[in-house]
Formats: C-alpha cells, sequence, structure tokens
C-alpha cells in the first residue's frame, strides 16, 4: 500500500512566507489556515488515500442505466460534503464558505494527491458552480447554486463528440427552442468525467450544442443547463430527463472516476448566457478547468515521489562511494548520485510547481477586481496546465524509475501514479493547444502588455534582490528571462511566417514554465533566507539545485526555436 502524509509546512511557507496570504486577508493568519489544512490532511491521509488503489482496481460500473462507483466511495463523499470542503470558496449566500479561491487550491492538492478519481467528482461541479455564478440569470443561480456548492447535486461539462475534439465548431448537437423558452437538445457527447454516478441525487449538465440562426463554427454554438432529472418549481426533483449513459470509458487510468458517452435525446435545456455565446461560458468552466488540471499535473508525482523516498532510503542495493552502510550487505538506495538526481528533480519540480499554482490561484482572487492580473493569470494559463502536466507526469516516471523491476508491478502503486497522470497532459485541451494558445493568442493580447508586464516584474524582482545574498537566484533567473524575451522577439520578427512561431510554440511554453519556476524558486529563496532551521536549508538547497540544473534549459529552447519550421516541416506528408 502507498503513502501519503499532506505537504502542510510546505503549503504554510508557500502561503504566508511567499504570498503573504494574510495581508491581503487578515482573518487568514497561519494559525487560522493551518487549522483549515490540517483537517484537510486528516480527510485526505485517513478516507481518501485508503481508497485510492481499490477504487483503481475495482472501477466503475454501468447496471441498468446507472454509473457505480467503486466501494466507499459513497460514503467518503457524505464525509467530504459534510466537511463543507466543496464550498469552501463558494459564496456566503449560496452556501458557501466564501473563502479566497486560493485556500480551495490548497486544500483541492491533498484531495487530489490522496485520491485524483474521486476529487474529480466534486472538482467539476465547482466549475458547473463558477459558469452558472456569472453567466446565469438570478433564477438559476437560486437553483442550481446552493445544491452545487453542497455538492447535494453535482455539474459536468459537456464539449467533446465522437467526431469532434477541439474543434468545436463542427459539433453537431442540436438544440431545438420549445414555446416555454426551453430548448431540447439532441446529440451525443463522449469523454464526459463524472458523467454519471450514484454519489449525487441530481447531476446538473452543461452541455454545448448549435441552436438556429447561429451561424458557422463556434459563433453558433450555445451553453445549455441540463439537468439529470428535472428541477419543479419549489426546488424539489421531477421527472427523469431524456439524458442517457450508453457507456463507461475504459481508460488508462483514473478508472474510479466514471467517464461516460453521454446521449442526449431532445433532453430538455435551458441557455445559460447569450445565444450563440455559448463558448463564453463554457470558457468560464474551461479556463477553471485547466487550473484544476495543473494542479493535477504536480499533485499526482507528490505522492509517487514521497514514496519514492521512502523506498529509496529502506531499499539495499550496490555500495556507495564510501560505503554508508559497512556493516550491512548493502547502502540504501539514497546513496547514490543517480538517484540522488532523480529525487531532486521531483523535489524542485514539486515544490516550485506548488509555489506557481498558489500564485496562479491568488492572481485568479486579485482578478476579481484587478484588470492586469486577469491579464497576467488568463497568460499564464497555458503554461500552467500545459508545461506542469508534462512535467508532472515525468516526474511520477521518474517515482516509478526509483523502484526499478518493483515499480512495474501493480502491487507497489507506482503504476497508477504514471496512469493516472497521463491523462492531464490531454484532457481540457492536449499540451500542444495549449503551446498554440499561448503563443498564437496570448502572447499578442492587448498589444503584448501582459508578456510585457510578466517580464518586468522579473526585471524588478531581480533589479531588487541584486546582491550577494541571492546571487545564485538572481544570476540563472536573468539568463533565462532574456532567453524568453529573445524567443518571444523571434515570434513577433517573423509573423509573416506563422509555421516558424507554431513549430517552436511547445518549446515556448516549456521555456516559460521554467521561467516561472525559477521567478518562484527566486521569491522562495528570499522568503527562507531569512529563517533558520533544517526546512529553510533544504528549501535554499533544492532551489539552488533547480537554478543550477534546469533553469538552464531555457537556452536549448531558445536554439530549437531559433531553427524555425524547416527541420520541423522538411519531410512531405506522405513520407511519414
Amino acid at each position: 500500500m502507498t503513502i501519503y502524509r499532506a505537504p502542510v509546512e510546505d503549503m504554510q511557507f508557500v502561503l504566508h512566507h511567499v504570498l503573504n496570504l494574510s495581508e491581503t486577508y487578515p482573518d487568514l493568519d497561519e494559525a487560522f489556515t493551518e487549522a483549515i489544512l490540517t483537517e484537510a490532511a486528516k480527510l485526505s491521509e485517513e478516507v481518501l488515500a485508503p481508497l485510492n488503489a481499490s477504487g483503481d482496481a475495482e472501477g466503475c460500473r454501468l447496471e441498468n442505466g446507472v454509473v457505480r462507483t467503486p466501494k466507499g466511495f459513497p460514503e467518503a463523499f457524505a464525509a467530504m460534503k459534510e466537511g463543507g470542503w466543496p464550498a469552501i470558496d463558494c459564496a456566503e449566500e449560496y452556501g458557501g464558505q466564501g473563502l479566497p479561491y486560493l485556500m480551495h487550491t490548497a486544500v483541492g492538492e491533498m484531495f487530489v494527491s490522496a485520491n485524483m478519481a474521486f476529487n474529480m467528482y466534486q472538482g467539476l461541479t465547482h466549475g458547473a458552480y463558477s459558469a452558472i455564478l456569472l453567466h446565469g440569470t438570478d433564477a438559476q443561480k437560486r437553483t442550481y447554486l446552493p445544491k452545487l456548492a453542497s455538492c447535494d447535486w453535482t455539474g459536468t461539462m459537456n464539449l467533446t463528440e465522437p467526431h469532434a475534439g477541439t474543434d468545436l465548431g463542427i459539433m453537431r448537437t442540436k438544440a431545438e427552442p420549445q414555446e416555454d423558452g426551453s430548448f431540447l437538445i439532441t446529440g451525443t457527447k463522449i469523454f464526459i468525467s463524472a458523467g454519471d454516478h450514484d454519489l449525487a441525487e441530481n447531476i446538473v449538465h452543461l452541455v454545448l450544442a448549435k441552436a438556429p440562426g447561429g451561424g458557422d463554427g463556434t459563433r453558433g454554438v450555445s451553453l445549455f443547463i441540463v439537468p439529470k432529472f428535472l428541477v419543479n418549481e419549489d426546488g424539489s426533483l421531477g421527472d427523469r430527463n431524456t439524458v442517457t449513459t450508453s457507456k463507461i470509458e475504459e481508460k488508462m487510468g483514473i478508472h474510479a472516476n466514471s467517464t461516460c458517452v453521454m446521449n442526449f435525446d431532445g433532453a430538455k435545456g435551458w441557455l445559460l448566457g447569450g445565444l450563440h455565446k455559448g463558448m463564453k461560458g463554457m470558457f468560464t468552466m474551461m479556463n477553471e478547468a485547466r487550473l484544476g488540471v495543473a494542479l493535477q499535473g504536480y499533485a499526482v508525482a507528490e505522492p509517487a515521489y514521497q514514496n519514492a523516498v521512502a523506498y529509496a532510503k529502506e531499499r539495499l542495493q550496490g555500495r556507495g562511494i564510501p560505503p554508508a552502510n559497512p556493516e550491512g550487505p548493502a547502502d540504501p538506495l539514497i546513496v547514490h548520485p543517480d538517484i540522488r538526481r532523480s529525487l531532486m528533480d521531483q523535489k524542485s519540480f514539486l515544490e516550485g510547481a506548488r509555489a506557481f499554482t498558489f500564485w496562479g490561484a491568488s492572481l485568479i482572487d486579485k482578478a476579481k477586481t484587478d484588470p492586469e492580473a486577469e491579464a497576467l493569470i488568463s497568460l499564464l494559463t497555458p503554461v500552467l496546465k500545459g508545461f506542469q502536466t508534462d512535467m508532472g507526469y515525468q516526474c511520477a516516471t521518474q517515482a516509478q524509475q526509483v523502484f526499478g523491476g518493483h515499480g512495474y508491478i501493480e502491487e507497489t502503486g507506482m503504476s497508477q501514479f504514471v496512469r493516472d497522470a497521463r491523462i492531464a497532459m490531454i484532457y481540457e485541451g492536449a499540451n500542444g493547444i495549449q503551446a498554440l494558445d499561448l503563443v498564437g493568442r496570448k502572447l499578442a493580447l492587448d498589444g503584448g502588455k501582459p508578456i510585457m508586464a510578466f517580464f518586468e516584474m522579473i526585471k524588478t524582482f531581480c533589479r531588487e534582490n541584486d546582491g550577494p545574498e541571492m546571487a545564485g537566484f538572481v544570476q540563472p533567473l536573468k539568463a533565462a528571462s532574456k532567453d524568453l524575451q529573445t524567443a518571444a522577439m523571434y515570434f513577433m520578427e517573423n509573423m509573416k511566417t506563422p509555421n516558424a512561431a507554431l513549430s517552436g510554440a511547445y518549446d515556448f511554453m516549456h521555456m516559460m514554465g521554467h521561467v516561472c519556476l525559477g521567478f518562484m524558486w527566486a521569491r522562495m529563496a528570499k522568503a527562507a533566507s531569512g529563517q533558520q532551521g533544517d526546512f529553510a536549508a533544504a528549501k535554499l538547497a533544492t532551489g539552488r539545485y533547480y537554478m543550477a540544473r534546469h533553469l538552464p534549459a531555457t537556452a536549448m529552447h531558445l536554439a530549437r526555436i531559433k531553427s524555425g519550421a524547416d527541420p520541423v516541416m522538411a519531410l512531405p506528408a506522405e513520407a511519414f
């Protein structure tokens, strides 16, 4: 059985010493947030984590049109609801606790690390809540938000169709207007996470469909609320809607989450937001989901790393130089430099990614009143999602590698971390799409102001901390930021040859990811340099490792970008 211990101390460090949470929210002092995180850790470690392997082995099953979740899931979901965890950052008027999104993110990391498949049932519900909060009518908010906040009802996002993934403009699902103001939704959606299950009384599907008169492409798309059970005027549940699950997908990982094929056979739905303006509402849900997936990228790798560390300390194999255990038959794996390298790769990424994700969550909170913060998090979202899920999967495989052959055996549990982590690189927009979004759309946003503000932020930090104590962090960050600026300028100079930019987009996304983690490590080093003790010493050593061993990758990515499109496009399609 695998282990998991929630990294509460590290979370507290990022919240209060890097992001200075209590300066923005005076009520959220260290004692208060520690109490919240400690309770979330208890639920994660004692309830959710023990169900991770068994849920993976059992999976979900479809019985008489109803999806059954694995043993223990209904009880765990009830415990999640009873603690009020799904509503931690929801508005108080709808039954929430009104805390910042940042606290939702910190708690969510623990739940994902403990049991990613389980957390998806409430995670997607939060996205549906946010979409209705921003785009719904007052009546829709009164009807759905309290139930979604409590997770008495859960939510889904229905985009993908059998013939159409990212290209939503070619979807076929139709919405026919009715005299009572509702619409009849007809079509098939696939890959619907938590599309059906036995954990909630009702499931609120948010469905993209085309209503008459909308035109071609995504301009013709509208967003609809389609509940599994119709809701009466008094809020009680009425008849079953004509939406059914025809299949549960057999997946590589996240077996305990029901990924469904959903059939809408003239199902009754109600418009959410403006007619033919469904992408606006759906992007509210998608952007939140992308932040959630960015979190999944490193959160699944966290327990993989923890188990790799434990194994490396216990497993005796070979001899170190000099021997660390001369009286025993062999030395523990952790004495070997290559194992140490692997563990440091993982540790330096995980702690940097946590800080980056928490910073992104704090920008979402700030964006409610600050347009510049909104522009910055819009720029960073594809980097968070794409870079962190790529690196998180890599870390999970590195952790598996520490186990050697035992990592390939299911009973150690390492295989599940690798399998679960893999989906994060694909859903909510595959990472190649994230790279294209970053280079093709986000760099040019508002005349390039967000990316220039990002560069200025790093430049200011480096100038204000340009002393001998921080030189090991500031100088590498300066060099990496210069590489990123050079790459951005290359794209600007080659705008007339789009393939040059598109061929380098993935490298640019990773380059920017490294710069963001370098920036986070520099900020963490500044905070840790004023502290004493083992925690601060380990933080500084880990940060120096990232700056020395990973941040120089920006030079490699820049060289690739400057090679242009020719090496990428030289081979004719028929030659493959």
